[in-house]
């Protein structure tokens, strides 16, 4: 189906950005609707279809080649589709989606196939570089030859029919008239490839390199020090198990593969601190006697929200949640039967090799003998500058990366073909808990922590996802190292880059974590199990929100007083920081020998005062809190005193500092401490804290912790596109997570007992559209985590309702 080739013609996209840029300029930022009218107005006499953007409404009637569907919008815009076949049903889904976050689509997709900088220019071409020599589109074309195999491919299909007919029958976006572009037609392949988004944005991590240049600059001994392969503690998922996990290995030198290899890599690795909470108690704990799940994935922040929320009703299944645009089915959910979940589990699931290379770099050493590179050149389009070749390159393990000529080759589970849209498909329409299990057999990928209640009050756990298995000399090793490509190191058996690849390299099914009818479950990305039958990765979260949730759940399930879904939705609120409560106490005890030891310098009555708020503080991160906007500077600036100086002087910036946990526990007697000691670090950190504190003029946490971290793509430029900026609660340890250093937090809540009640709120609105009601409208509820129902009634009349015929 082609784009509509009629629409008035508008400057380039180049002239567009001037344009803007110095309308904004001259004080246009941070429009109201009047005001956004006004700069439309001034755009006008350049486009005759830029003020058409504000009049953006739905039609009534569309016409559609699978049959007949309806659609009712709730009072938050979530739209509910109903038909008597799935494809219909799916072909109104995409239509819809697109009305809502075409320009969202548009650019994901963009992004991934690295076509950035066609709009933008050079500055994004480096970007655009990554994304083509991984050839993510390459692994979305693999993909979609299998799904197009199975029932769920004629859905996506006519979910990709629907999203073009919405491009051709209804108005723009905003983002398209002040870009001044089309979008090209959607097809099933770029489906697949926001499946490769999100799996990589939770799975792509470069760990191994980024340690192996840290222990280069730093040695290993600090490297030991500052990234344990285990933190310590005991908060695991599953808690059955508490004996001492084996030595999973160490890492090779990074003279290898280059430090400017390691940076440019370093970009484009999962956004640091991705996480999620979720947890499930049985009937037993609950005053229904229904299981409960809550959820909340922590992923990036952003105008509008990475979620989409939509209810899909047909003689298959009836099903409401979360799903990304541009992907057909709900992700994360409910049916009549059932509700699913998933959080990261953190899991090693790419390995990095050298190789020889002969002194033409035209072949690589392999197996004993020199094979050619796979090649092919691709161009990248750059607005505004001169076109540029790029020749990607492969070998038998997949994509080659290279920098400053060296060379590092890449095999991530994402790179072959994979069945998790099929395994998604199957959520919708499963009928318990036996036939969940079968199809997250087929989910393999990202690798995630899922936890599973349905109306039969059974639950589950299972990890998700392939799990490579690595040997060298036939003995299975870890993955956190680079290994020698050309001796066939760490290969994982079965593997086929951009092909279809079989189990026999993997851990099989049966032997991932999981738990059958847990009583009590809580993850937080922490570690899985303290002594795994195999490798799994070492990239987990520091224990604070898992220990703050499973103390929680514990504390009530011992009282007795069973709990309801208000319960689970407080406990989200729920804003204990366990790095306070770790280091305040200590914090105290150094200002107190500080300041009775007699503090004539400048600020001691700051420090006095700071001591006092502490002193009164309980450890929340909330917005109207004193003691957390104190905390939170000083933990910032604790981090920055202990290690800056020595990743300073190595070349390494902020994004190679260690955890928060390693921070809080390191010894007094680290060498870190050498030339100034813990509590005078500590207190010198405070001081530093206190002087930012009031030449900002904050007072209070949310006047730093705001929504300002909430951006859109286009924000920076046409800042009225941005959400307002509000006071938020939050940290990035707190159960209630909010993260305004990396715009990271809770991505969608919902709390939902299978066959019963059911909740949810996104952070900011279900439509793209700047004009829409439905922007912003879910903003404040979801700072307050006021969530509404997920329902899955149909009433009243259609909204827009489809008709048998060609669009």
């Amino acid at each position: 189906m082609a784009v509509a080739p009629n629409r008035e013609l508008v400057p380039s996209s180049t002239t567009r950005r001037g344009l803007l840029a110095g309308a904004l300029a001259a004080g246009v930022g941070g429009l109201t609707l009047t005001g956004a009218r006004e700069l439309l107005e001034a755009f006008a006499p350049l486009s005759g279809t830029a003020w058409d953007t504000a009049d953006r409404s739905l039609s009534e009637r569309v016409a559609s080649p699978h049959g007949e569907a309806t659609v009712r919008y709730d009072e938050n815009g979530v739209p509910s589709i109903a038909a008597d076949t799935e494809p219909a049903a799916y072909f109104a889904v995409g239509y819809v989606q697109a009305f809502d976050r075409l320009a969202q689509l548009d650019l994901q997709r963009r992004v991934m196939r690295g076509r950035v900088s066609e709009l933008a220019g050079e500055g994004s071409l480096e970007d655009d570089e990554f994304h083509v020599a991984m050839d993510f589109a390459g692994a979305a074309e693999a993909t979609w030859g299998h799904v197009a195999e199975t029932p769920a491919g004629p859905l996506v299909e006519a979910y990709a029919d629907g999203v073009n007919a919405a491009i051709e029958r209804e108005g723009l976006p905003l983002e398209f008239e002040l870009l001044g572009y089309e979008p090209e037609p959607w097809t099933p392949v770029d489906s697949m490839l926001m499946e490769k988004q999100i799996s990589w944005d939770l799975t792509g991590n470069f760990g191994e390199l980024r340690r192996a240049l840290v222990a280069d600059r730093l040695g290993e001994d600090v490297t030991a020090e500052l990234f344990p392969e285990r933190l310590d503690h005991d908060v695991p998922i599953l808690r059955e198990s508490l004996e001492d996990a084996a030595d999973v290995g160490s890492v090779a030198g990074a003279d290898a593969v280059g430090t400017a290899l390691i940076d440019w890599l370093s970009r484009f690795e999962s956004p640091p601190g991705v996480g999620s909470n979720s947890w499930v108690v049985s009937g037993e704990h609950t005053e229904s006697g229904l299981p409960i799940v809550a959820y909340e994935p922590h992923l990036t922040l952003m105008v509008p929200p990475l979620w989409y929320e939509q209810h899909v009703e047909t003689p298959e299944a009836s099903v409401r949640g979360a799903t990304f645009p541009g992907v057909p089915f709900v992700i994360a959910g409910a049916n009549d039967r059932g509700a699913w979940s998933f959080t990261n589990v953190g899991a090693d699931v790419l390995d990095c090799y050298t190789y020889e290379i002969d002194a033409d770099g035209e072949r690589y050493r392999y197996d004993g003998e020199w094979r050619e590179f796979d090649r092919e050149e691709r161009e990248i389009a750059v607005a505004g500058g001169d076109d540029r070749t790029l020749e990607v390159r492969k070998t038998v393990h997949g994509p080659v990366l290279e920098r400053e000529d060296r060379t590092v080759g890449v095999a991530w589970t994402g790179h072959t073909a994979t069945r998790t849209t099929e395994a998604i498909y199957e959520f919708e329409r499963s009928d318990g808990l036996e036939e969940l299990l079968e199809a997250t057999r087929k989910f393999d990928l990202p690798t995630q922590n899922l936890v599973y209640a349905d109306a039969d009050g059974r639950t589950l756990y299972y990890a998700t996802g392939k799990l490579p298995i690595r040997e060298v000399d036939g003995v299975a090793v870890p993955g956190n190292r680079i290994f020698d490509g050309s001796a066939g190191e760490g290969e994982w058996e079965g593997f086929e880059p951009f092909g279809e690849s079989s189990w026999e390299g993997f851990v099989p099914f049966a032997e991932k974590p999981h738990a059958i009818d847990p009583d009590v479950l809580a993850t937080a990305n922490q570690r899985v199990v303290d002594d795994p039958d195999h490798y799994i990765g070492v990239a987990y979260a520091t224990p604070y929100r898992g220990a703050r949730i499973y103390d929680r759940l514990d504390e009530r399930i011992e009282s007795g007083e069973p709990t309801d879904l208000e319960f689970h939705r407080e406990l989200q609120n729920d804003t204990h920081d366990g790095r306070a409560e770790q280091l305040v106490p200590e914090l105290l005890e150094a200002l107190e020998d500080r300041i009775e030891g007699g503090d004539e310098s400048e600020g001691g009555s700051d420090l006095e005062d700071a001591r006092e708020t502490l002193a009164d503080w309980e450890y929340g991160m909330d917005a109207d809190s004193r003691g957390a906007l104190v905390f939170a500077r000083w933990m910032d600036r604790f981090r920055e005193l202990v290690v800056e100086p020595a990743f300073e002087e190595a070349g390494l910036d902020e994004s190679y500092y260690p955890d928060d946990w390693v921070i809080a526990t390191l010894s007094a007697d680290s060498r870190f401490f050498a030339d100034r000691s813990r509590a005078e670090t500590m207190v010198a950190a405070l001081e530093d804290a206190l002087a930012e504190i009031n030449e900002a003029g904050w007072e209070t946490y949310g006047d730093w912790n705001s929504t300002r971290a909430i951006d859109h793509p286009f924000g920076a430029e046409a800042p009225f596109l941005n959400y307002p900026e509000l006071p938020a609660d939050g940290s990035r340890a707190t159960v209630k997570n909010y993260r305004v250093e990396s715009a990271v937090g809770s991505s969608w809540r919902m709390v939902v007992e299978p066959g019963g009640e059911a909740t949810a709120v996104l952070p900011g609105g279900n439509s793209g559209d700047y004009f829409s009601a439905h922007y912003d409208d879910q903003l404040e509820g979801w700072l307050a985590n006021d969530q509404t129902p997920m329902d899955r009634t149909l009433e009243g009349e259609p909204d827009v309702v489809f008709e048998e015929g060609a669009p």
